[in-house]
């Protein structure tokens, strides 16, 4: 009779929130029935209370005869309990609090997470058996659009926040991976010089150029710098993942700055030009630009020669735009190539016949002087012609020439 006073008094003793021992009495299904043990109470555990793998059997975590501490999560009432005290039991939750309990005061350190979903603004991690949680602005050193694709995924995370009582528990993936190129930072640059010729990866492109990875750290090849050719968007020429040779233009270390050069890994436009372009060669163009003194004319990509507004046609252009647009495709004439320099001297009218030069037509009724020519002026510093008299009397010669006459010259 005491024990059975003492078995009935124990009942009330069973509260949501304990710990307790429960034996496995029965498994069916997919839950166990469990008896609390030193009281007269049953409690019943299922796989969800057992594991988040939804499509686990649960013949492999639990077994008749097995003993196992548990957490009272509620006390089942209704049809399931039948009128007698059930209470649902949870080994997961217990987990969940003792790992809580040893995570409190533990900021800073540094756990393996596995990630068990996506969720609205970060992913929803697992750590021995409690929920974290990652901000998307604390997944990566830059804003991470795509979470879902570390679905799964295991890795390190900072701990940032504990909290038990509001079951509050905030993790920073970036704190790690910030910390984990720090070394790697200072490595790259220690062997980062201007001039090199480096291998880097694609990380991403934007309007003004491609960052490119090179190992701890992330340098940028300016639009300007990804093509000998003009370049309208930077996705046109490399894309993201692809393997690059890069030339290394400028390293600020204390900026945290790399600047790149994709083009000058590859064959300059003028590179062999005397051999593409000899003088005296047609090729086909595309007017670039017009100015005042004439037409730029792309032949090759990156290459670009001058139409001088006197080679553009035989007859007389006051401004090429009226012979010329941008876009246009024409056919030049080179006339001259300076590499060192990089010009190139071209003709359109070279490549047209020259007109007929029109012939002058005389007068023979003018003595072949044209009607509408002037008279020659006489000649500058020319002797003066003059007519001697038929009779010299009362006349000397030098009389007559006054100042011209120098007896010298008889």
């Amino acid at each position: 009779m005491n024990e059975f006073e003492e078995l009935l008094n124990s009942v009330g003793d069973v509260k949501v929130g304990d710990v307790v021992s429960g034996e496995i009495l029965t498994v069916e299904g997919d839950q166990a029935t469990v008896a609390i043990v030193g009281t007269g109470v049953e409690g019943v555990l299922t796989l969800r209370e057992l594991t988040n793998e939804r499509d686990a059997d649960i013949n492999d975590f639990v077994k008749a005869g097995d003993v196992r501490d548990l957490l009272v999560v509620k006390q089942i009432v209704g049809k399931e309990s039948e009128g007698a005290n059930v209470y649902l039991l949870s080994e997961k939750r217990l987990a969940a609090r003792k790992a809580f309990t040893e995570l409190e005061g533990k900021e800073g350190e540094v756990v393996t997470v596995k990630v068990a979903k996506d969720v609205k603004g970060g992913l929803s991690v697992d750590f021995n058996g409690v929920r974290g949680f990652i901000p998307a602005s604390m997944i990566d050193t830059y804003f991470v659009r795509d979470t879902k694709k570390f679905v799964g995924e295991e890795f390190d995370a900072k701990i940032i926040e504990v909290n038990a009582a509001d079951k509050r528990f905030i993790l920073s993936r970036r704190a790690v991976v910030e910390e984990a190129s720090k070394a790697q930072r200072a490595e790259a640059f220690a062997n980062l010089h201007e001039g090199d010729i480096v291998e880097g990866t694609v990380a991403r492109t934007t309007d003004f150029g491609a960052f490119i990875n090179l190992g701890g750290v992330d340098g940028l090849v300016h639009v300007t710098e990804l093509s000998h050719g003009r370049v309208k968007k930077p996705s046109d020429v490399v894309k993201v993942g692809e393997t690059v040779q890069v030339k290394v233009l400028k390293v600020d270390e204390e900026a945290g700055r790399v600047s790149l050069s994709l083009k000058a890994t590859q064959p300059g436009p003028w590179d062999d030009i005397e051999e593409k372009a000899p003088v005296g060669s047609v090729l086909d163009g595309t007017v670039k630009r017009i100015t005042d003194f004439g037409a730029f004319v792309e032949i090759f990509p990156g290459v670009e020669g001058l139409v001088h507004i006197s080679q553009i046609s035989w007859e007389r252009v006051e401004n090429a735009k009226d012979v010329l647009s941008v876009g246009q495709a024409v056919q030049v004439k080179v006339l001259d190539v300076k590499p060192a320099e990089e010009r190139i001297s071209l003709s359109i009218k070279a490549l047209t016949e020259a007109p007929a030069r029109k012939e002058r037509s005389n007068d023979s009724d003018n003595g072949g002087q044209r009607r509408d020519s002037k008279p020659r002026a006489p000649r500058r510093n020319a002797k003066p012609e003059y007519t001697l008299p038929e009779t010299q009397e009362g006349f000397s010669l030098a009389d007559f020439l006054g100042d011209d006459f120098d007896i010298n010259n008889f």
